[in-house]
């Protein structure tokens, strides 16, 4: 098949424009949430031709796809059997107790295996590589986990499942940070595919092991937000573990669209497959889209699938888009340019307006810390009025507390300017990989 990422942009759009009305002709007959929303809004979907078309749609929001997912799935009977019979079904993250499902049909699994075999061409991942699964094993199938064998088939490499977290159920199936440790040592994994917390415990343990790390030459983070700190700390401890390469992949993406790729460490993500999915910066409150490199609402259209399909679907992180060919590496198509920043990043503390990322990348980058999270909440629980109270919580397994105590104070009131609380937890009480799909970082309790 054609590398649609080595061709003209004039070819790309072309192509999109091609599938976008096709899905959205399938959208009409058998999107029940679709059907409802463009009648309401007296749209005549035939009359969207066009990329620039898809301004005259309302954005769809995580709230609806979370209050009414099956009204999301396309509903189709007379589609051939690979494009209605449903091959998984994977959940992302809700703001209720319950995950969200997003539903995948045989056509759509080879989607994400045409998607993944792009981004390990765009980001270097080989056929004779070993991928170790750190991912953990969740009480529902999250994507992480279960897409990491897909990424592995689609570029050809071996990959085994450490299993972490905290056991449910009664099986007995899970398994502690040390076999983890022996399995990379022991399988000589090359990549290290996981959350980038859980992957630094990896390293870490690795390091207090004298573990042979050696053949390791990636870490390949996802599932949760990154900083440059946190980066950089992955690669100190491979440089010290003496690894064959201090590679650290920074997957963006998400469940609902897949991953992007960078050709590079630090740099850009591209959409890997313009072909199955098309994307906008909007404005969130008028919808309408931004010139590419100014920042403003990621929101992606799904150009080519048959389970859950989103049309203008606002992920939740401010980005810009960039459409010229990479610098880098030459490829067309669209490239999502950071810094990411997540929805309500950006919150006041104390009167004052502080940046989440900024907080939290002043102590991610102290390598006594192992698990990090930031609270806000009262200084009187009992008062609605009270003070604001700046807690940073840390596991560690440094013996002088009060030394690393100061030092997380000063670093915070010379990032923020705040002068916060440490309160020292236990790692599975901050993050347990095994009851959480995502570490919670920053969390405002007032």
């Amino acid at each position: 098949m054609k590398d649609l990422l080595r061709e003209p942009r004039a070819a790309i759009e072309s192509l999109q424009g091609e599938r976008l009305r096709a899905m959205l002709a399938l959208c009409a007959r058998g999107h029940p949430h679709y059907r409802r929303v463009w009648a309401e809004a007296g749209i005549d979907i035939a009359s969207i031709q066009t990329l620039d078309d898809l301004a005259r749609l309302p954005l769809t929001h995580k709230r609806d796809l979370m209050a009414d997912p099956e009204s999301f799935r396309l509903q189709l009977p007379d589609l051939p059997l690979h494009e209605r019979v449903l091959w998984e079904v994977i959940y992302t993250t809700g703001s209720t107790a319950d995950p969200t499902p997003v539903y995948n049909t045989t056509h759509d699994y080879h989607a994400y295996l045409f998607q993944s075999r792009r981004v390990a061409e765009i980001s270097g991942i080989h056929a004779d590589d070993i991928i170790a699964n750190l991912f953990p094993l969740t009480a529902a199938p999250m994507g992480a986990f279960v897409r990491s064998a897909t990424n592995a088939y689609a570029a050809g490499a071996a990959i085994f499942a450490a299993l972490p977290g905290a056991p449910h159920g009664p099986f007995e199936v899970h398994r502690p940070l040390d076999y983890a440790v022996h399995s990379v040592e022991r399988h000589h994994a090359s990549i290290l595919w996981g959350v980038p917390s859980f992957v630094r415990r990896v390293l870490l343990r690795a390091v207090e092991l004298q573990a042979d790390f050696s053949g390791v030459r990636m870490c390949a983070i996802t599932g949760e937000a990154s900083t440059p700190a946190m980066r950089g700390e992955l690669r100190r401890c491979l440089t010290i573990l003496q690894a064959h390469g201090t590679i650290v992949f920074d997957r963006y993406g998400s469940t609902e669209l897949g991953a992007f790729a960078q050709c590079r460490e630090e740099s850009d993500w591209h959409n890997p497959a313009p072909e199955i999915q098309y994307h906008e910066v909007v404005d969130p409150a008028s919808g309408q889209p931004l010139p590419d490199g100014t920042r403003g609402s990621l929101a992606v259209t799904h150009l080519d699938r048959r389970g859950t399909v989103l049309i203008r679907f606002l992920v939740g992180d401010t980005v810009s888009l960039e459409r010229s060919p990479c610098p880098h590496c030459g490829r067309h198509g669209d490239r999502v340019i950071g810094p990411v920043a997540r929805s309500g990043d950006l919150v006041k503390i104390k009167g004052a307006l502080v940046n989440i990322a900024v907080l939290l990348d002043c102590v991610q980058g102290l390598p006594e810390v192992d698990e990090l999270q930031v609270v806000v909440g009262r200084a009187d629980p009992s008062d609605p009025f009270s003070n604001d109270d700046l807690i940073v919580r840390v596991a560690t397994r440094v013996g002088d507390r009060d030394a690393l105590a100061a030092r997380i104070v000063q670093r915070v009131q010379d990032a923020v300017r705040l002068r916060p609380r440490v309160e020292f937890e236990a790692a599975h009480k901050i993050y347990d990989p095994g009851m959480q799909t995502k570490a919670v970082r920053f969390l405002d309790k007032r």
